[in-house]
């Protein structure tokens, strides 16, 4: 059942392929489908539609390419972002890198990011994914606990973007699920009053003197 509150919380999935069939995207609209059952609303970022620049540390890439700038607003606005990649060596994908790059603490910090991943091997997207978490975490995010990398995906995606697997199509919208939960919890005034109270209590005076 939607939840009328949960509406107001976006969550945008980012695509970390450039593959005109891309699993990766794939795989990114089935956990947004989970938020989208959430009652979050939804979008999806494919880079292919954006004509971006290597980042070369400038900070001045968005003065050239106006595709940054646009990028760089579309995950600003979001409160939940879900990154899915192939394993390309190991690692998440070069053009994901680049991406996440040319964004910063603006577009991600205090976000809920979930993970998702598809491999050609078997053995998986996960230390692409474990890559990814340890951006998050640089880059000030809540990355989810639950995170899904698909081996062998090109034996389980059908050309319309369901799995044979119901296991795996599960655990890819669970993970758009726990996105979308924590993105509005973290978003809502209730919690953001706790926070600030928790922030201001005064310090404990039993665990003085230690």
């Amino acid at each position: 059942m939607k939840n009328k509150q949960s509406s107001n919380v976006l969550i945008v999935g980012l695509v970390g392929s450039l593959r005109e069939e891309s699993y990766t995207r794939m795989a990114v609209n089935l956990a947004l489908s989970g938020a989208a059952k959430k009652g979050a609303q939804i979008k999806l970022i494919d880079l292919r539609d954006f004509d971006l620049p290597f980042c070369d540390g400038s900070g001045k890439e968005a003065d050239r390419y106006p595709d940054v700038l646009r990028l760089r607003k579309e995950v600003a606005q979001a409160q939940g972002i879900i990154l899915g990649t192939p394993d390309y060596h190991g690692s998440f994908s070069g053009v994901l890198k680049n991406a996440l790059d040319l964004m910063g603490f603006q577009e991600f910090a205090g976000k809920v990011v979930g993970l998702v991943g598809v491999a050609g091997g078997a053995l998986g997207a996960v230390n692409a994914l474990n890559d990814l978490r340890k951006v998050g975490r640089s880059l000030h995010a809540w990355v989810v606990p639950h995170q899904v990398a698909i081996p062998q995906a090109w034996k389980h995606f059908h050309s319309d973007g369901t799995l044979d697997d119901l296991e795996y199509q599960k655990r890819l919208q669970e993970v758009g699920e726990e996105v979308a939960r924590f993105a509005y919890l973290l978003s809502s005034a209730e919690t953001r009053k706790f926070l600030e109270l928790w922030e201001q209590a005064m310090p404990n005076p039993g665990g003085e003197g230690r």
